[in-house]
Order: C-alpha cells, then structure tokens, then sequence
C-alpha cells in the first residue's frame, strides 16, 4: 500500500467519522462497542450510505440528483470513481467482499425517492425498506466479516425493522417533503399534505397506521436479533445497541400515542445509556446472544423474494 492511499484512506475515514458524528448518532453511539477495526469499516460504509442518500435530498433537481446516483450506479459496476467518498467505498467493497449488486439495490431504493413517492400497500413499502436498508443489512455481514450465510436473512430483517421505524418517527418531515410512505391500503390516498399538519378527523387513522407499522417492525427487529449469534462475539454487544436504541424510537412513538406531529422524536443520550446499560447487563445471560433459537421465519421476505433473489450475494439465502 502506497503512502498516498494510506494518506487519502486516513482523510477518507475522519471524513466518516464527522458525518457519522454529526448525521448518525444513534449508530455513533453504538459504535463505541465495536471493535477498532469493525468500527472503522462501519463508519466508511455509513459514509458511502450518507452520501448516497445525500445526492438524493440535496441536489439542485431531481435530474440532477437521478444523474449522480446512476454515475456512482456505474462506478460501482466498474470498480473505479473519482469522487474521494465514492473511492473509499469501493476499497471497502472490495477489500469486504461486498456484493456490488446489493449497493445498486441500494442506490434504486435511493433513487425512487426521486420519482413520486405515494405507497400503495404494505407490501410496496416492504420492498422499499428492503432496498434502502435491507441492503445494508447485507453488507454489515461483510463488514462484520460474518462467515454464515444463516445470518443474512436476519441482517435484512434487522434493517427493514429499523427503515419502518424511521419512515414512522419521520412522516411529517417526508410529507413535507413531498413524500408519503404510509400505505394507501391502510390510510386512503392521501396527499403529503395532509399528514404535515393532519387535520382532526384523519388522526386516528394515521395513530392506528403508525401503531400497525411500528407492530410490524417489532416482527423484523425479533427476527434481527435472532441473527445476532451468527456474528462475531465482539460485534454482537454493538449491532444489538443499534437495534434496541432505533427500536427505542418506536418505543417513545407509541408513549405519545403514534402522534407524529406533535414533533420528531429523539431518543435522549440518557436513555440511550439506559439501553445499553439494561442490555449489557441481560443480553449476554440470554439463550439468542449465543446460538439460535429460532428458524429464520421465510414469510418476512415474501414481498421482497424477486430482489433477493437477484442479488448474487443471497443466493446463499436458499442455497441456490
């Protein structure tokens, strides 16, 4: 390895380190019960994930922001690119065994945010938190240097569990934004504007469509943590914070009965020691933490099968 690339690999990494800092704070916290090299591969692929998404909700027009994802689609596909962050995920890529088909997953899933976002049915949203997500679920095994193919259905899961819970916390701030991702099958065609400031009448619609999601989830997040004995013993204590803190969101949700516009919900840094503290102490007394005590249950992919199945990296799903 050259001094440059140590040089624009150690650049590349504080770079991480401040957006994850700044724009990730749950997964900032966690982090800290990583390992130095697993921590280190996290925040990069957090990086690449951010700056993807930052293309999306930043550029100048939808044009412009669908022109900049399709170069990085490309770069990826080639191997090579020329911006520093861009760069840095494709080192990680290789250097991981990262499947480039998955970040393309991801970078579609990016993408449709940019065309009229107006879910249909749960399904269609399922399939959508699978690619921004799921996917990165995914490449968190590579990360990890995960050995076992069996954990992979659990890293999807852990991901959809944490984007339902994010698409929940954030409907004020998607509707206004021109997005809504709460079904239709389950709340009626409604415009984004009408869930920025709901009017009385529709409330406790949208309050049962929030609690039925956020039920969901907890779904995915139990099928999630049933993966976690299939990763490294030091990176088990680390993905389990990430999981119950983002978790703890839906938790705060539903204490202000699912009423999304009275505020964005924040998970305060008390509470995050708080659940860590209660999980360091259980977690590791628990039968799940150390081997798996549960079939990965198939029914939790049914919307999504076509995309796994063109995902090269999980064919290993089926043992195709």
């Amino acid at each position: 390895m050259t001094i440059d690339l140590i040089t624009q690999q150690a650049t590349a990494l504080a770079e991480a380190d401040t957006v994850l800092s700044q724009k990730g704070k749950s997964f900032y916290w966690a982090r800290k019960l990583l390992n130095a090299e697993h921590a280190q591969r996290a925040t990069r692929l957090y990086s690449l994930c951010r700056y993807l998404d930052d293309l999306a909700d930043e550029a100048i027009s939808p044009s412009q922001a669908k022109a900049a994802l399709d170069d990085v689609k490309a770069a990826v596909m080639r191997g090579q690119a020329n911006h520093p962050v861009v760069q840095d995920g494709l080192l990680l890529i290789e250097s991981c065994g990262i499947d480039p088909l998955v970040v393309c997953q991801l970078i579609e899933g990016v993408r449709s945010d940019l065309e009229t976002v107006a879910i249909a049915n749960l399904d269609e949203l399922l399939r959508y938190c699978y690619r921004v997500a799921g996917t990165v679920g995914l490449m968190m095994c590579n990360v990890l240097g995960v050995k076992n193919p069996e954990a992979l259905p659990h890293a999807v899961d852990l991901g959809v569990a944490m984007q339902l819970t994010n698409i929940c916390r954030d409907v004020q701030a998607d509707a206004l934004a021109g997005r809504r991702y709460l079904p239709a099958s389950m709340i009626g065609n409604l415009p984004p504007a009408a869930l920025a400031d709901p009017a009385p009448g529709i409330q406790l619609e949208l309050q049962a469509c929030l609690r039925q999601l956020l039920d969901i989830a907890e779904r995915y997040y139990r099928s999630g943590e049933m993966g976690l004995s299939y990763l490294p013993v030091g990176a088990r204590a680390g993905i389990l914070t990430a999981a119950r803190i983002y978790r703890e969101i839906g938790m705060c949700l539903a204490r202000g009965q699912y009423q999304f516009w009275q505020g964005r919900v924040v998970v305060s840094s008390a509470r995050k020691v708080a659940v860590t503290a209660k999980l360091l102490l259980e977690a590791p007394v628990q039968p799940f933490f150390w081997r798996p005590t549960r079939l990965h249950e198939p029914a939790l992919h049914c919307a999504f099968s076509a995309l796994l199945a063109g995902s090269g990296s999980v064919n290993m799903l089926h043992g195709a």
